[in-house]
């Protein structure tokens, strides 16, 4: 049987990856609900509620991965996305519990089971240049919401033109089909494959960094794995909660600062939907480049000092049209890095060949930082206080950064 050209693979998940990028839409619903007296907190809430069910359900994918193959794994995650937006639509497009069952439950278990597919099946087919595949793999993911954005507004202005019901419902049918198509390519390559030409010595050195495949149970056992959840947990936290408030807070700050709600409504929909996302997608990419130069512990200090840094300035920024664009660019190109940076470390540490059962628990820090971390900015959103928010995030990131420094064993653990 032909081995099929492993570019395919790249092309599947990218629809794949475009799909699940829906969660990252979300912030162009918030205006409309708080229209319909949903609170700060309650927006955040459904948003938080699909993050932590996203990374839950990956720990069950993980699992069955291995007997259900990749390309079951995917199509079953594209029904359940698809079924998760069309029951919105269907049932209650601005009933807080509709939503919160329909978009946080059902769509986060519906992303949760087809996320891990394409960066399991990618590393397998790039095993050389893992960070480069993984971040390529997940900047669909990134890019999503540029794309899902800016449909329901400037570019497709489907909020206006057929409401927010018939979006969501318009939204579930593209994920369906985007996933479907995509999973056609998602398999492992045969028993034994290795790219043409083979891995050159010094690149097998590279890449076989431990002495053998760890189980979850093994990994769970290790302290790296715990250094590594938290470093996730804070700087996933920080950047979801970025996103999360995105519109909110800089439609404040523009306004106290002598914009109209108009054009303050302008400004802050731009910075998400054009700078963060272009960004986000932008460093998936860059960052799993990067790191496969300069190793994946240096590259996540970096990532996350600078991030700290970025975060806490943002409190300084949001209020002005150009700052703001520029704080969105940079806290969007570290946010998206975190995707490409530790599914890769993960195989690197803990191994290649379980990246997709291991993954799945380290990425539960996503899901801890995507509670905490919206949750924590709607509250004190709700009060009033936005600022103390984006620089609690900020120092939790600023901390992280020490916790993945005396991680040695993230580069000094090979055979």
């Amino acid at each position: 049987m032909a081995t099929q050209n492993r570019s395919f693979v790249i092309l599947g998940a990218t629809l794949i990856q475009l799909a699940l990028g829906a969660i990252y839409a979300w912030p162009v619903f918030t205006p409309v609900l708080k229209d319909a007296d949903w609170s700060k907190t309650e927006t955040q809430i459904v948003f938080a509620v699909g993050l932590a069910m996203f990374a839950l359900s990956m720990i069950f994918a993980g699992k069955k991965m291995k007997t259900w193959g990749p390309r079951k794994l995917a199509i079953l995650g594209g029904i359940v996305l698809g079924a998760g937006y069309l029951f919105a639509g269907l049932f209650g497009a601005t009933d807080f519990i509709t939503l919160l069952i329909s978009i946080g439950v059902i769509g986060g278990i519906g992303i949760g089971l087809a996320y891990v597919v394409p960066i399991a099946v990618g590393i397998q087919w790039f095993p050389n240049r893992k960070g480069m595949i993984t971040g390529i793999a997940v900047a669909g993911f990134g890019f999503g919401a540029l794309f899902w954005v800016k449909l329901a507004g400037s570019w497709g202005d489907l909020l206006i033109q057929i409401g927010i019901a018939k979006t969501f419902m318009l939204y579930g049918a593209l994920f369906f089909l985007m996933i479907v198509l995509g999973s056609i390519w998602m398999k492992n390559p045969p028993a034994g494959w290795e790219p043409e030409g083979g891995i050159k010595e010094e690149e097998r050195k590279k890449t076989t960094t431990v002495v053998r495949e760890m189980s979850p149970k093994e990994m769970l056992r290790t302290p790296q794995f715990y250094m590594i959840f938290l470093t996730f947990a804070f700087s996933a936290g920080a950047g979801l909660m970025s996103i999360g408030l995105m519109k909110l807070y800089p439609m404040e700050a523009l306004m106290a600062n002598g914009f109209s709600e108009l054009r303050a409504s302008a400004i802050a929909g731009t910075a998400i939907a054009v700078f963060f996302s272009l960004a986000n997608g932008l460093g998936r990419i860059l960052w799993g480049v990067i790191s496969d130069a300069l190793g994946r512990r240096r590259s996540i200090i970096i990532l996350t000092f600078t991030q700290g840094v970025f975060v806490i300035l943002f409190t300084y920024m949001a209020g002005s049209e150009l700052l703001l664009y520029l704080a969105a660019t940079l806290i969007g190109f570290n946010y998206g890095g975190l995707f490409a940076l530790f599914p890769a470390t993960t195989a690197d540490v803990f191994g290649l060949k379980s990246v997709g059962q291991n993954y799945p628990y380290v990425f539960l820090a996503y899901g801890f930082g995507g509670i905490f971390g919206p949750i924590l900015g709607g509250y004190l959103g709700d009060l009033g206080n936005f600022p103390a928010a984006f620089t609690i995030s900020g120092v939790l990131v600023l901390l992280s950064t020490l916790l993945i420094y005396f991680v040695k064993h993230v580069r000094e653990a090979r055979s």
